[in-house]
């Protein structure tokens, strides 16, 4: 039998403070902030992306185009993950062509969803740039995947699992390191 070990990384004040930081990281690096779109990630990536734009247009009077992104059939281990996935929509309503793409998710590990998310990204358009933001980089990648904006860094086992939890979803903000261990 085995029982999980929790441990509690981030709850919602944390949250809101790193996605406060991550917004302003954005913008800062932004060369030309009218160009400027997020991309959220199904499932936790969009929650993020609504909240940062919510921050962007608040504190920085940026109204910024938002899209959701479905990777399902673009990852190349989908076979392995489910025998029958759940594929969401893609929403872009606008062109992908010449814009600076802040792709959003919750959780960068291996890098797979980063890579199969450009995959479909390019399906849509030709963008300037593409950047990543993630709340939690828990490393462990299998490709070469970077973050350009990250939340927290987290060094992790294999064995552990970092579970986002929003407030939309779930009722509250807290982000878990969990480690199933013997019991």
């Amino acid at each position: 039998m085995q029982e999980t070990d929790k441990r509690l990384i981030m709850g919602p004040e944390d949250m809101g403070r790193t996605l406060k930081r991550l917004a302003s990281e954005i913008v800062e690096q932004a060369d030309h902030p009218e160009n400027l779109v997020l991309v959220g990630i199904h499932t936790g990536g969009v929650y993020l992306a609504r909240r940062l734009r919510a921050i962007l247009e608040r504190d920085f009077q940026l109204a910024l185009p938002m899209g959701t992104l479905d990777i399902t059939l673009y990852r190349d281990d989908w076979t392995r993950l489910h025998h029958h996935p759940v594929v969401r929509s893609t929403n872009l309503p606008f062109s992908m062509d010449d814009k600076d793409v802040v792709l959003v998710d919750d959780v960068l590990y291996t890098g797979r969803t980063i890579r199969a998310a450009l995959d479909a990204l390019i399906d849509y358009g030709r963008p300037s740039r593409v950047r990543v933001a993630t709340l939690v980089d828990r490393g462990n990648r299998e490709l070469p995947i970077c973050s350009q904006f990250v939340g927290i860094q987290l060094d992790t086992l294999p064995e552990e699992q970092v579970n986002v939890h929003f407030k939309e979803k779930d009722g509250e903000d807290r982000v878990i390191l969990e480690c199933a261990s013997a019991a």
